[in-house]
């Protein structure tokens, strides 16, 4: 190998598309193995490919176009995330606006020709030699999952026991795998879901790639791990290596030291100036932006500080016959922004090297091949000081060494070569076959764990629709209960309302001042109303509103009562009674023994609400007083009866004559 690729000790894939199209049915691919020592050429299906990347993990897959290995972003991205840890896959024409591949191969000094083969050489060799850009679309930062390897489902009587030993066995797992990355020292962070007897699944977010973690997918019994790195917005690109193209440095050392970046064609890069950074500082910087081929410095002899600077990059060395004049660096400078005088200083310092040796980058640049690497030839010329002829006969040398070590003629397989390739080729195309069978059971593993999982989810949400039902189904029993039960309290509020309405209208009795009653001079008493004079209604009458002494006693209809009946109210003892309709003979009799006053109810007016009545009290003192006058007139009747039948039986028993 030349100087422009170095030292390779890594595999190189590179591929070409060789006939059919990614997004046919079998494209077949043109693939380079290159490995620093030798080369394989190999026509390949897709299949194949996929299965020598998986087998041989190569440092880098390397193709002009990669949306010859997908069909679109989202299958890229699949190809990507299907890559060994260790295998990167690379454009080697450029990022987001590659290069026609001939033209980086042509700038590289990389052989190519328009041939599939001949593209994917080009690519592997470019790769090999850190041109391109890595493509990506992962962090980092990788997941994985400890989940269950089977549904719970339905396991009969025994669902409760499998369902514990399966969440027992995803737990078991997890701590198993959080052993093992506090084994290998890695920053995570985990989240498990609790389940009934263990763990239903547990992820781990791990700060590292796939290839740095202890364990890897896989799926045993009871349990299954998937790991999966974290994807980005989209597909992104990275060169493989830092740019570092051949710079002229300008320096201007001192307690502020400034250093000034200038391109080989008279362009100003980037500007430093510092108060802190000592030389190690300052060289790491000029590291980061290019390679010096020339240290210069505004001032002769050149300091100490830039010869120490100078030396370490092997760089050639630039001062003026005499310390550049103030005048003629800011007039060199005049079109340059900076924001110092020091910083004015290194660039005139660099923009002097350059004015001293711009004849000899341009002859560099017009006598360069286009195939030669031009950076090269600016060092070994311009740093070296080596005559530039010599440099580019060394260059054509070596690329034709180069051609006579790749280009050979491949010699006549004997018979038995030949029997062993069809071999080969058979068992490849068996191992595609059950490559298939393989990748078609594995869909259709996962497609009954998916629907396995559907089923599970179907049954969980069927279940919380039935207790959901359940409970707005109770639900709807209680409101039309507490409904019910608000429209009697409705009626019953309704009815005392009314109620209340009536006392307040019986408290007024039609014809009364309502300011006396207001002030108690309306004179009203409660009156106790029986039905009928019954000993039941009297019962009754007393557990409604209980029956005492000195009551006004309503009996609505007074006929019909007996002996023990009038005897009854009797012992009650009340004031008055008043009465509708007639009473029986015994019971007036008893009554007025007993001395309790009874009257017609007309006598009083009788305000009734519900059972409840008022009357005034002045009524019911005269139907008293009346009682009182007729109770006189009859007990002056009966003692007249009395002494009449005295005088009558007295008469009867004496003797005639």
């Amino acid at each position: 190998m030349s100087d422009r690729t170095g030292a390779l000790d890594a595999v190189v894939f590179g591929v070409d598309i060789q006939s059919g199209d990614v997004r046919g049915d079998a494209p077949s691919y043109a693939l380079v193995v290159f490995d620093g020592e030798g080369i394989e050429r190999d026509v390949v299906s897709y299949r194949k490919l996929r299965r020598r990347i998986n087998d041989e993990r190569p440092t880098m897959v390397a193709t002009d176009n990669m949306y010859e290995l997908a069909e679109d972003k989202d299958a890229l991205i699949h190809f990507l995330g299907s890559l060994p840890p260790e295998t990167t896959l690379v454009q080697v024409t450029g990022g987001t606006d590659p290069e026609p591949l001939s033209r980086v191969a042509s700038r590289h000094g990389v052989p190519y020709a328009k041939k599939p083969m001949k593209e994917a050489e080009a690519a592997a060799r470019l790769a090999a030699a850190n041109v391109g850009q890595a493509v990506t679309a992962f962090t980092n930062t990788t997941e994985i999952k400890v989940a269950r390897g089977r549904s719970t489902g339905s396991g009969g009587w025994s669902e409760d026991r499998y369902t514990r030993r399966i969440h027992g066995s995803v737990k078991r797992r997890t701590r198993e795998v959080e052993s093992e990355l506090d084994d290998a020292g890695l920053d995570y962070e985990r989240d498990a879901t609790e389940k009934y007897g263990g763990f239903s699944n547990a992820i781990f977010t791990v700060e590292a790639p796939p290839s740095d973690l202890p364990v890897s997918t896989e799926r045993s019994g009871d349990v299954r791990i998937e790991i999966e790195r974290q994807r980005r917005d989209g597909v992104e690109f990275e060169p493989l290596v830092k740019r570092r193209d051949r710079v002229i440095v300008g320096i201007d050392p001192g307690t502020t030291t400034a250093v000034a970046i200038v391109s080989t064609d008279g362009a100003v890069l980037d500007v430093l100036s510092t108060r802190t950074a000592d030389t190690a500082a300052v060289i790491e910087w000029i590291i980061e932006r290019g390679r010096p081929v020339i240290i210069a410095a505004d001032v002769t002899p050149m300091p100490e500080t830039v010869e120490k600077i100078r030396r370490s990059f092997d760089a050639a060395g630039w001062v003026p016959d005499r310390d550049l004049p103030v005048d003629v660096k800011q007039h060199r400078t005049r079109e340059e922004g900076y924001d110092n005088d020091h910083e004015r200083d290194a660039i005139a310092a660099a923009f002097g090297a350059y004015d001293a040796n711009k004849d000899k980058f341009e002859r560099i640049a017009r006598e360069t091949p286009p195939r030669q690497d031009q950076g090269a030839v600016l060092e070994r010329v311009v740093a070296d000081g080596q005559p530039l002829a010599e440099v580019l006969s060394d260059l054509r040398e070596d690329d034709e060494d180069e051609e006579e070590q790749t280009d050979h003629v491949p010699r006549e397989l004997t018979a038995e070569e030949r029997r062993i390739n069809r071999l080969e080729t058979q068992v490849e195309r068996l191992q595609d076959h059950v490559d298939t069978l393989e990748e078609t059971i594995e869909q259709k593993d996962d497609r009954i764990d998916e629907y396995e999982q559907k089923l599970s989810d179907a049954r969980s949400e069927q279940r919380r629709e039935t207790r959901k039902s359940r409970e707005v189904t109770r639900l709807e029993r209680r409101n039309d209960q507490l409904e019910r039960e608000l429209e009697t309290e409705r009626e019953r509020i309704e009815e005392l309302e009314g109620k209340l309405e009536r006392l307040k209208a019986l408290w007024k009795l039609d014809h009364s001042n309502f300011a006396d009653v207001a002030e108690k001079k309306a004179g009203l008493v409660p009156v106790k109303v029986i039905e009928q004079f019954t000993r039941d209604d009297i019962e009754t009458a007393d557990e409604k509103f209980g029956l005492a002494e000195d009551d006004v006693i309503f009996l609505r209809d007074a006929s019909g009562a007996g002996r023990s009946t009038a005897q009854r109210l009797a012992d009650i003892n009340p004031k008055v009674v008043l009465r509708n309709g007639q009473l029986s003979d015994m019971a007036d009799a008893i009554l007025f023994d007993e001395e309790i006053p009874v009257a017609p109810a007309e006598m009083v007016t009788i305000q009734e609400v519900d059972e409840l009545a008022v009357a005034r009290e002045s009524e019911v003192e005269e139907a008293m007083e009346d009682w009182h006058q007729r109770a006189e007139d009859r007990k002056r009747e009966q003692s007249a009866e009395m002494v009449d039948r005295l005088i009558s039986e007295h008469r009867a028993d004496r003797p005639e004559g």
